[in-house]
């Protein structure tokens, strides 16, 4: 059966999955028109192009959801070694819980004095080691004295566990995504604090 999706533009097509009524309402249905046989062709294969569209598109915003994004806030000196997971490092760090409108919500825990820390103490940390996957994979983006946002998705934070609790020094709900702001201050022994 030949319907017409979409009645404004004249683009009619036969697929399997075409109906005549969604609920209650039925399609606007023409005649056939006669076409040339190429023009039947490409437009009897537009519902799998649409739908193979749909798919690619879907694939695509899983993977960019999974994907840890890396926003830099101060730039490292030109000549700055890159990290690796072969060193211990010193960074100042502040995390937030990212919400679905990128607003950010204060977890509790910073190395800061300004964001809420007794005092400046930075954390001391190696890529790889004993850390959530979403870290590791930002702070091998950035260099000795950067200073980045790190976008890290539930998946690759600490997914479906909570992580400390309401009243206590910091929550990270269950299934929550991560910011953390971070500053590289360089390997662990080797910089001025």
């Amino acid at each position: 059966r030949t319907c017409s999706i979409l009645a404004a533009t004249n683009i009619y097509f036969t697929s399997s999955f075409c109906t005549t009524s969604i609920g209650s309402r039925d399609l606007p249905t023409e005649p056939k028109q006669d076409k040339p046989e190429g023009a039947a062709h490409s437009l009897a294969s537009m519902p799998n192009l649409f739908f193979l569209s749909l798919v690619i598109l879907a694939a695509l915003s899983v993977v960019m959801a999974s994907e840890v994004r890396v926003e830099t806030q101060k730039e490292a000196p030109s000549d700055a070694p890159a990290v690796t997971r072969e060193h211990k490092y010193l960074s100042h760090v502040t995390l937030y819980i990212e919400n679905e409108d990128g607003s950010k919500t204060p977890s509790g825990w910073s190395t800061r004095k300004e964001d809420g820390a007794d005092v400046d103490r930075p954390f001391p940390f190696q890529p790889g080691v004993n850390l959530i996957e979403g870290w590791t994979e930002g702070v091998l983006q950035l260099k000795e004295g950067e200073r980045a946002l790190l976008h890290v998705p539930s998946d690759k934070g600490y997914g479906e566990r909570a992580m400390g609790g309401p009243g206590q020094a910091f929550h990270i709900p269950a299934n929550s995504n991560l910011l953390f702001d971070i500053e590289i201050l360089g390997k662990e022994g080797e910089q001025e604090l």
